[in-house]
């Protein structure tokens, strides 16, 4: 933003406080604060009320109080005026900022402010209580030139009294405030001359303080313009005020601008932008340049100690300032609640920022900008994890993501209400562990012996119990005790050997341990091994089966040795993020005889998350793909699926993570005699920048290709009740990123393509043509 003159000196602007210049009466003002939740502060540029919401949820309203009367602040004369009324019910308050220079505030030579609110608040009764606040502030001399960008208008104003000979200029004549004229310009539009109040009906202000000169207008008026500047849209207005002093003409050009970014939420920061010089808004040949910039919240800079403890940045990357507040920072407020049956929390914060510009001449502008910002609503479910080793018999379960606010207060075990005091009365062992470095999440692990009373036992065969615990964990979120819920199911198979004699032994226990790639199974040989049978599934574990499969199978006398490498198949993946993942891998061991289940050996670990393509038994395709490798200037956030409402459900700098339902997000099938596969697409979306606004385009150069393929006998069922249910879950292929226009797609073809997969695919032979998917129904065509 800028402000620029022409056609005179400074001198003459003396003038223009000696003609509009109207010195005030002090009001009589009460300087006792009522005794309810009312916060007032004098900040370096504008007075702050802060004001807790009521108990009736009824926002409370603010009047402006001076000699004159007494003024309601609306939406509409708050930006006339200089007032910005913020209510946030999420948060729980409302806040009012006012202007030093806003209307009906008590000015003494531009040093001294006096404020008079009327603060009217409804009680739970539906009765109005009013409340006087006054506050006078003591501020800081006013740089040459200061520009406020507010969340509700732009102000501008001028260092002038200072500059005034003695006995300045006669008020007679041409000088008086109706022969006032102002020009209002736009780029493509003749201007047009008018007087103040006309501007003034218009949305445009200008008033005389002791010795400043001050422009106001709100957002959005009448020849206003909005352009690009750096990439940062800006909106700015230009006026021209001249009067005539006997025989001078006194000229003044004003420029006024403002970035229009309302702030964006990545890689769990606030971020904000402007440019980093509006060289463009600058009025004739003088030159700006940023001399600081600083940054804070709620008014007040921090110096560059207190930001980098805080973890704010400032960062100057393409002409454009970038401010940045990482989520849950100190100076923001975070909020947690429960939004049906979830655990949400949300970030808000009242972003300033201040820049300092000079130009050739010296003359320094100082830019500020206050914005309120806040993140998006952010789930944080739960997930638990069966760690149950049978021999231990003892039910292990790991219940993780449990925010620092949130505690447990009970579980229903198979039905029945138990509290953790009665809980470890029982014999539970119950442990509240750290899961991540900074300590804003937890974890439980909950440990029932099987043989407890509360849980199930049921003979499956003679010589095979089933046990089974249902848990129905309880989460408050303190200190507000809103409660939220998880369901767990778990389950044990054990032999009981003292039923059969032939199984004097217990199976052979398997030692399990994670590798940054894989999983590895070992154990050491033993006299009975002859009685067991290994299985994957429904399938024995052969030396045939491990080759096919791509597992490393080593079985001598000293140890037997299963590696399991990552995205072979047989693995199950849960909780799949940007960052991590859960891979599991279960190893059956089954009794020779019957090859019923004797025990099985699961290990779950946590995985690094890089690219990766899932297809479910259950339906779901979930894809991590990097977009830059192929494309290095995408925007990952502006990627959508075939169907452009399926957005990404986390993003990065260069990655995406989809998850969707197969027959959702238009996704396209075919079917031929031994194969169903289905095909959707990641869309890269352009953004073109035009004279006016920015146009997005879904007519992308690049797509990324997935697949999921599925044997067609496994999924028959399909056809009759239209319920997604396989026998295992598919083969998926991602196609690296290539350019295919839009009007140029074809149904796809099953060739051989430079592919990513998440296990050997087989290509299905007589192609038919696609079918995009629909809202949860599949069309039905007849198998052969």
């Amino acid at each position: 933003m800028a402000i620029g003159f022409v056609a005179g000196e400074l001198l003459l602007l003396c003038a223009v406080t000696c003609a509009l210049y109207d010195s005030k009466v002090p009001s009589q003002q009460s300087s006792r604060l009522p005794q309810v939740p009312i916060d007032v502060e004098c900040k370096a540029r504008s007075l702050y009320i802060s004001v807790d919401m009521p108990p009736s949820g009824i926002e409370p309203r603010f009047e402006a109080v001076d000699a004159t009367g007494v003024h309601p602040i609306t939406e509409s004369y708050g930006a006339q005026c200089g007032y910005t009324y913020s209510p946030n019910p999420l948060l729980g308050r409302v806040d009012l900022r006012a202007s030093y220079f806003s209307c009906h505030t008590d000015n003494q030579n531009d040093e001294v402010f006096t404020f008079l609110f009327g603060v009217i608040i409804m009680d739970e009764r539906g009765q109005e209580l009013s409340f006087n606040v006054s506050k006078t502030c003591s501020v800081p001399p006013f740089s040459q030139r200061e520009i406020t960008c507010e969340q509700n208008y732009m102000e501008v104003s001028l260092s002038i009294g200072p500059h005034c000979p003695k006995g300045g200029f006669s008020m007679a004549g041409s000088s008086a405030p109706e022969a006032w004229q102002v020009m209002l310009q736009q780029e493509g539009r003749q201007s047009e001359v008018m007087s103040t109040e006309a501007a003034a009906a218009l949305g445009y202000f200008i008033t005389v303080t002791p010795g400043r000169l001050v422009f106001r207008t709100a957002f959005g008026q009448p020849y206003a313009s909005v352009k690009m500047v750096s990439g940062v849209a800006v909106e700015s207005i230009q006026a021209t005020v001249f009067f005539r002093q006997n025989w001078i003409l006194v000229m003044m050009d004003l420029v006024a601008a403002c970035s229009l970014d309302e702030g964006s939420f990545q890689d769990y920061s606030l971020h904000w932008r402007t440019p980093a010089v509006m060289t463009p808004l600058v009025v004739g040949p003088s030159e700006l340049r940023s001399e600081s910039i600083g940054m804070g919240v709620d008014g007040e800079l921090l110096d560059d100690q207190s930001s980098i403890g805080r973890g704010y940045s400032v960062a100057v990357h393409d002409e454009t300032v970038v401010s940045s507040i990482p989520f849950a920072a100190e100076g923001g407020i975070r909020k947690s609640f429960v939004i049906d049956g979830m655990y949400n929390e949300v970030y808000a914060v009242q972003l300033t920022y201040q820049q300092m510009f000079v130009d050739q001449r010296g003359m320094k502008t100082k830019y500020s900008v206050v914005r309120q910002m806040a993140s998006p609503l952010i789930p944080r479910p739960p997930f638990s994890i069966n760690q149950t080793v049978p021999e231990e018999r003892f039910f292990t379960v790991y219940l993780g993501n449990i925010p620092f606010d949130v505690e447990l207060v009970s579980m229903e075990l198979n039905g029945v209400e138990v509290s953790l005091l009665t809980a470890m009365q029982m014999g539970y062992s119950i442990t509240r562990i750290p899961e991540s470095q900074d300590n804003n999440t937890f974890a439980y692990i909950l440990r029932v012996p099987f043989e407890d009373q509360l849980v199930l036992k049921q003979y499956i065969t003679e010589v095979l119990v089933e046990y089974t615990l249902d848990i129905k964990w309880t989460l408050n979120i303190l200190p507000q005790m809103d409660a939220y819920y998880h369901f767990s199911s778990v389950t044990a198979l054990v032999h009981d050997i003292s039923a059969d004699p032939y199984f004097l032994r217990a199976p052979p226990l398997f030692e399990s341990m994670c590798a940054d790639n894989g999983i590895r199974f070992m154990k050491d040989p033993q006299e009975y091994d002859y009685l067991w049978d290994f299985a994957i599934g429904h399938y024995p574990l052969t030396e045939q089966l491990a080759s096919e499969r791509g597992y490393i199978m080593t079985n001598d006398s000293t140890t037997f040795i299963l590696d399991v490498p990552l995205f072979t198949i047989g693995y199950v993946y849960e909780n799949i993020t940007l960052q991590q993942f859960y891979g599991t891998f279960e190893l059956l061991t089954r009794n020779a005889r019957t090859l019923e289940v004797a025990q099985p050996s699961s290990k779950s670990c946590l995985f690094r998350t890089t690219e990766l393509l899932v297809c479910s038994a259950d339906g779901v395709m979930t894809v991590v793909s990097d977009i830059t490798k192929a494309v290095p200037n995408a925007n990952p956030a502006r990627t959508t699926l075939l169907d452009p409402s399926c957005r990404p459900q986390e993003t990065d700098e260069t990655r995406v993570l989809f998850s969707f339902g197969l027959n959702t997000c238009g996704t396209r099938f075919q079917i031929d005699q031994q194969y169903v596969t289905y095909e959707n697409e990641i869309i890269f979306h352009e953004v073109y920048s035009t004279d006016s606004k920015p146009v997005i385009t879904r007519d992308a150069a690049y797509r990324v290709t997935l697949r999921c393929i599925y044997p067609v006998r496994g999924i028959e069922s399909l056809f009759v009740d239209r319920q997604f249910r396989a026998e295992t879950p598919g083969i998926g292929q991602m196609k690296n990123p290539v350019m295919v226009p839009s009007q140029k797609f074809k149904s796809m073809q099953l060739q051989k393509q430079t592919v990513v997969t998440t296990s050997r695919a087989v290509a299905a032979t007589k192609p038919a043509e696609y079918v995009r998917g629909g809202q949860g129904k599949f069309p039905v065509k007849k198998l052969v």
